[in-house]
């Protein structure tokens, strides 16, 4: 097991000199096995919320200026100890490239934007995909010894060759988009095409499917993409007053090629008045209804 302590969030100039590793091939020979991820906990024991880019990622997502940190903020922080344990780990996977397919946070009360928190990053739960192998990072933040917060972030590695345990897709079922609610929240938005490149510089995730469409053909993708945390970030703040103590459980579904018009229907967060109660939401394409995001809110207790 190799476990690291930070004092801070690592720089991201620090980060990236170290990420132009993942273009090169594997140490010892190309030899690190697939079948298992490193046995490594990063930790940042005393984080300290940075005030100027807290406010860039509520400009850029549409979070108000409250006080609070938005629930999907520390999925955000997270990824820079995320980079560089794939970087400084026996990562089996090349880093660039890789598809964010899932997301989940759990908020178990408000936390305040001068609060002092510790996190911890784990890998987690390496399984077969019919496009290749899946992992989760699971994140966890804690207030002296309360958790307060914590989230997965589910990562696609893809590969040529289906895995032999898993040959055939299991289809997803399918996303059908529904009826406007009244009372819930329906809207259409532009997806300017530099969104990508604004969003890493104020996320730290600069994967190249992100930045532009050359990049990202190398990588399978006509298109650049919009990161898939800009997107659920931007449908919860278009949500309204969400509760003290939720869950947000997201799957990516198509990619948006970039540049786009979204659609955003989502039921009332008023409906969430008992533990587990649930709200869903979605994103869709605009011009032919095609699924970009499935989410819902569940209702928590405020207590972990």
């Amino acid at each position: 097991m190799s476990d690291k302590h930070y004092d801070a969030l690592p720089k991201a100039h620090t980060t990236y000199a170290n990420i132009v590793k993942s273009l090169l091939p594997i140490g010892n020979g190309g030899k690190v096995s697939r079948d298992q991820l490193p046995q490594s906990t990063y930790y940042v024991d005393d984080l300290h919320i940075d005030q100027e880019n807290l406010d860039d990622y509520r400009k850029i997502c549409g979070f108000a200026d409250d006080g609070k940190v938005p629930a999907t903020y520390f999925s955000v922080l997270s990824q820079t100890l995320q980079m560089n344990m794939m970087v400084k780990e026996p990562f089996p996977f090349a880093m660039l490239g890789l598809v964010h397919v899932d997301n989940s946070v759990t908020q178990y009360r408000p936390i305040g934007e001068r609060e002092t928190v510790a996190m911890s990053v784990t890998f987690d739960n390496l399984r077969d995909h019919a496009q290749g192998q899946q992992f989760d990072f699971v994140t966890i933040v804690k207030s002296e010894d309360e958790v307060i917060w914590e989230g997965t972030s589910t990562y696609l590695s893809r590969s040529k060759k289906p895995s032999s345990k898993d040959k055939k897709s299991t289809p997803r079922p399918v996303m059908v988009k529904p009826e406007v609610n009244e009372a819930g929240v329906h809207s259409i938005f532009e997806v300017p095409e530099d969104i990508g490149r604004r969003y890493a510089f104020v996320s730290g995730d600069f994967n190249l499917i992100h930045l532009h469409p050359l990049s990202a053909r190398a990588f399978g993708f006509p298109k650049a993409i919009a990161h898939g945390m800009w997107s659920k970030a931007k449908c919860l703040a278009l949500m309204g007053d969400l509760p003290d103590a939720y869950t947000i459980d997201v799957s990516f579904k198509l990619p948006i090629f970039l540049p786009a018009e979204v659609e955003l229907i989502a039921e009332p967060v008023a409906k969430l008045t008992n533990v587990d109660d649930t709200c869903e939401f979605g994103l869709y394409s605009s011009k032919n209804n095609k699924p970009h995001l499935a989410g819902v809110v569940t209702l928590k207790s405020d207590s972990k």
